[in-house]
């Protein structure tokens, strides 16, 4: 399973992601910062499974139809911070898809994650992420989860690492940097937890008109994680 997250920047590489798609034969991208209200429902071979509503800058997913069936998608509110309360930039942080592998009938949730930014404190982005774990379990008892996105989370990420084994959670950071636009905030902003999947590899992809480097994710199913029984005939 390959997935590439990406936050565009207040939507300005949006049109960078038709190529991405194509380029990289993804099966289902996470979006941040995009313009919800300006998304297609279709890049290339993927489909959008739904969208933030709520946000001045949102999220999204799409998927692959020919690898996945969707089967539901949930937003999520986290705790805000002060800055989400001054300047409301966004209600939800979360959106997840329940999908079902059509080859080989697996079923897991994909979700695109937004933290809060750095004006916030790491305890209020672990908050969030223990939260955004929670909610996902919450969509199906048992499922893998891959959640990626933005965390915001540069500094200390060891800390972080320990705290996701404890709950059963890999935190996985990708080869290269993926912010580097200042000089301070440098670091691994966007990467990925999962749950029952084995994280072959994180890239860190070639930079576009965003500040943030989208990366791509390719995983497999977790020896543990059975497939899903198909329901009884009528």
């Amino acid at each position: 399973m390959r997935v590439i997250s990406y936050n565009l920047r207040k939507h300005k590489a949006s049109g960078e992601l038709v190529a991405l798609a194509r380029d990289f034969d993804i099966d289902a991208l996470c979006l941040q910062e995009c313009d919800t209200t300006d998304l297609p429902d279709t890049l290339g071979q993927l489909q959008l499974a739904d969208s933030t509503k709520g946000n001045r800058l949102g999220l999204a997913i799409y998927y692959r139809p020919e690898r996945f069936t969707a089967h539901g998608t949930n937003t999520f509110a986290l705790k805000k911070s002060l800055h989400d309360m001054v300047l409301a930039p966004a209600h939800e942080r979360l959106i997840g898809t329940r999908v079902r592998d059509n080859e080989t009938n697996h079923e897991l949730v994909i979700a695109s994650f937004h933290a809060a930014p750095l004006t916030a404190t790491n305890s209020l982005r672990r908050n969030q992420i223990n939260a955004a774990h929670k909610e996902l379990l919450g969509m199906g008892s048992g499922l893998m989860t891959l959640m990626a996105g933005d965390f915001n989370y540069p500094f200390f990420t060891k800390n972080l690492t320990e705290q996701m084994k404890d709950s059963g959670y890999e935190l996985s950071l990708s080869n290269r940097r993926t912010y580097t636009r200042y000089k301070v905030f440098k670091g691994h902003f966007d990467f990925a937890t999962s749950l029952g999947l084995n994280i072959e590899n994180v890239e860190t992809l070639p930079r576009g008109a965003s500040d943030h480097l989208p990366i791509l994710v390719t995983a497999e199913y977790g020896q543990d994680s059975a497939p899903a029984q198909e329901p009884p005939a009528a």
